[in-house]
């Protein structure tokens, strides 16, 4: 049984960090795509950033680069999202996901499309961020 459980929201001010963490088991994500996105209250759910499991460049939405990084360890099957200088429209439910996409270099990065091309999910972890 696949299963991604996220961990790491919480409650800072505008400026803060976090760092968010993904435990993915009972999947081999290895030749795939992982991603991290995120869903405000009364907005679709959108990609945050995602990169490739065996390797390569990872790829951000234009709203969170030089802010946010994603990463992985995969001798611990975890991926992460690093936010730093959070503000207000950061407030949001974060998924990370992945599933049977290949997001190498022919890949293209929609935010607003991105999340149907992945599989697998977990239960989010909630962001909020004050002014």
């Amino acid at each position: 049984q696949v299963q991604l459980v996220e961990s790491g929201g919480g409650s800072v001010q505008a400026g803060g960090s976090l760092r968010l963490s993904c435990k993915v088991s009972g999947y081999s994500y290895n030749n795939y795509c992982m991603g991290w996105f995120r869903q405000a209250p009364g907005k679709e759910r959108e990609g945050v950033a995602v990169i490739y499991a065996a390797g390569g460049r990872p790829y951000y939405a234009d709203s969170v680069k030089g802010r946010f990084t994603i990463s992985q360890d995969n001798a611990k099957s975890t991926l992460y999202l690093q936010l730093d200088s959070l503000n207000p429209d950061d407030t949001a439910m974060y998924y990370c996901a992945t599933g049977t996409i290949y997001c190498s270099r022919a890949y293209v990065f929609d935010p607003v499309t991105s999340p149907a091309e992945f599989d697998y999910w977990g239960q989010g972890t909630q962001v909020t961020v004050s002014s």
